[in-house]
């Protein structure tokens, strides 16, 4: 587990499978930016089974405030091959924690871990273009504007322009300034 100020960031427990995934692919509890497609029960479980939600191309921890309720989840990917690094995404599952700072918190330690654990040096970030509240948590973060993907991904029946941030290695908190006891 990684303890912050605010927020855990931890691996899924096997136990809480089938309840992240009522978390993630409820879109009726979520505002515009949910997920694009919502996966089966049953691959999900699978992917746990086969994977924990942990590997080198990609993985996801959940975030709980420091009481210990799950508040949302943080995940990576590899892009594309060529690519040094990794995208990350993250979301909360309830509205009303949002303004409280538990994903900028848990963006700046997740970002801290990879760098502390795997030979990258770039995390980016697509933001879709309207979403306010993303692009302030990238920014508090850290995260440099690089440019806009235009009209790149299609979401609520129409296209979407992604803005696109990176951070960098060294523009990264050392994780050991990030933690708390």
């Amino acid at each position: 587990m990684i303890t912050g100020k605010n927020v855990v960031l931890r691996t899924v427990r096997p136990e809480e499978v089938n309840y992240l995934y009522d978390l993630i692919y409820n879109i009726n509890e979520k505002g515009p930016y949910w997920h694009l497609n919502i996966q089966s029960a049953q691959e999900f479980l699978s992917e746990y089974n086969r994977t924990g939600f942990w590997g080198l191309e990609e993985g996801r921890m959940i975030i709980e405030n420091r009481e210990g309720r799950i508040v949302g989840e943080i995940l990576y990917f590899k892009g594309l091959d060529y690519q040094s690094g990794y995208e990350v995404g993250y979301e909360l599952f309830n509205k009303e924690d949002s303004g409280k700072g538990y994903v900028s918190e848990a963006l700046l330690l997740f970002c801290a871990y990879m760098f502390s654990i795997r030979p990258i040096n770039r995390i980016q970030v697509n933001v879709m273009e309207d979403n306010i509240g993303s692009i302030k948590v990238v920014e508090k973060c850290g995260f440099t504007y690089e440019g806009t993907m235009r009209k790149a991904t299609f979401h609520g029946g129409k296209y979407h322009n992604l803005r696109l941030y990176s951070l960098l290695r060294e523009e990264c908190p050392s994780l050991q300034s990030l933690i708390y006891e």
